[in-house]
């Protein structure tokens, strides 16, 4: 449907062709890329999933006339309206029941009851941040609205988070705003849930936690929760209406790493920032659960059964189509980290030896491509090579059990320590359409003082 906007932009006669259950997403991405009523043919059907003959009906029953009368309709008028403020719901008064249902109903919570974003709450909030409230922070796409401080705060009132969680909230907006981020392609089948990796001095500030069980424990569950609704709310990526994973999201969430405890220098210091400066890094994935198990006191053990694991997570054509529009998180607990590191490799040593030795067969890409997804006539590496759809052209003379590696470029893989200081486990998060991008989260001139005047809680 995006060629068909782009071309329409340019004054040139197009239709997008979408399955029944897609056409309010058209529908709403025309209007909010300046294209309203932007030309659609109707698909009644799963264009992978149809056998050839009943494509050609439905084609045929009027997918094919709709077409025919969209191209022959001059182009549409293209307009370009200014961007918006996120805070565009009403002022509401009632009950705490009755604004959970307000909020609701206008579909702008996750389903969960929030905490009502009142004047005194959000006021609270931008105290910790030296940025106007409505100042612009960033657009965010695909709903084009303004993400000012004051709707920030507000989102992150409902989340449950506290004040001194905006520094890091404004961060990670700037970051997913990023178009190497690429936020507007959230929305695919695929299901890309979006997550924050914290490092700095913040982290034990504020008490981010980066041990055992630590998406689920301490600030993190709110502060992902915030991070979902901005993203819900301004970026308008709302399930079913723009957010269209199959089988829906899981909440975003949160991670920090173990920096002191980890044998190598921290994720943001190999991105070019200094050790004591905060960072957030805006990531995403596709999966989440399994653990692998790297056992034994051999590290290059550790390494292949972290390998193995990364074959199992990556969709083979992810990174055959998407080339670097995708990213490789795998999260090391400590042991494994220092298991690596007292056998002579540095982070970087263990990002190479994962590159290369995360391989898969021809046959077993072919297979994938055959019955894994519609290709067409192009159901095998040789094929894609062919039409120039992605496969590297040194690949065109392999055999079927020759091996090549899953990433496509060594720069792919980002590594975390953090989790349970006392098990040997590792996670592979992969996703195609997005890059990492790392913030500087930027603290208020007076923020010692407002943490020492922070109530304090018992740690959790």
């Amino acid at each position: 449907m995006r060629p068909g906007i782009v071309a329409e932009k340019e004054g040139i006669p197009a239709v997008a062709v979408a399955g029944t259950s897609f056409l309010p997403l058209v529908d709403l991405l025309g209007k909010q890329e300046g294209i309203p009523g932007v030309k659609v043919a109707e698909y009644r059907g799963t264009f992978s999933i149809d056998s050839e003959s009943a494509i050609k009906e439905k084609l045929e029953a009027g997918t094919l006339d709709q077409i025919v009368a969209a191209l022959t309709k001059p182009a549409n008028l293209v307009s370009h309206p200014a961007a918006a403020s996120g805070a565009e719901d009403p002022v509401l008064t009632g009950t705490f029941e009755e604004i959970n249902e307000s909020f609701r109903a206008q579909n702008a919570t996750d389903e969960l009851p929030i905490i009502p974003p009142t004047v005194q709450k959000v006021e609270e909030f931008l105290r910790y941040t030296n940025r106007s409230p409505d100042e612009e922070i960033a657009i965010l796409r695909p709903g084009n609205l303004r993400a000012t401080p004051a709707v920030i705060a507000a989102n992150a009132v409902m989340a449950g988070c506290r004040p001194e969680h905006m520094p890091i909230l404004i961060a990670a907006v700037e970051a997913i705003a990023d178009k190497k981020y690429n936020l507007d392609q959230l929305g695919t089948t695929g299901g890309v849930n979006p997550f924050l990796l914290i490092n700095g001095p913040i982290v034990n500030e504020l008490g981010i936690k980066f041990d055992t069980g630590l998406v689920s424990r301490g600030p993190n569950p709110s502060i992902g929760r915030a991070l979902g609704l901005i993203i819900r709310n301004v970026a308008k990526l709302r399930p079913a209406e723009q957010y269209m994973g199959t089988f829906g999201y899981i909440m975003p969430f949160v991670l920090a790493e173990d920096e002191e405890t980890s044998p190598w220098e921290p994720y943001h210091v190999e991105r070019g920032f200094r050790k004591n400066t905060s960072t957030v890094t805006a990531g995403a994935t596709q999966n989440w659960g399994f653990q692998a198990f790297p056992s034994g006191t051999e590290p290059e053990g550790h390494l292949k059964a972290i390998c193995q694991d990364i074959v199992k997570r990556i969709v083979l054509w992810g990174p055959l189509m998407h080339k670097d529009a995708q990213m490789l998180t795998v999260l090391i607990t400590p042991p494994v980290a220092r298991a690596l590191a007292d056998g002579g490799y540095s982070k970087q040593d263990v990002q190479k030896y994962l590159f290369e030795n995360s391989r898969v067969s021809i046959s077993h890409i072919d297979l994938a491509l055959k019955y894994g997804y519609a290709w067409g006539e192009s159901q095998t590496v040789s094929g894609l090579i062919k039409m120039k759809l992605g496969p590297p052209e040194e690949w065109r003379d392999l055999g079927p059990d020759d091996t090549v590696p899953i990433l496509i470029y060594p720069g792919v893989v980002n590594i975390a320590v953090c989790g349970d200081p006392s098990r040997n486990k590792s996670m592979a998060l992969h996703a195609a359409y997005v890059k990492p991008v790392t913030r500087e989260i930027k603290l208020p001139a007076n923020w010692n003082e407002l943490i020492r005047q922070r109530p304090t809680a018992s740690p959790r």
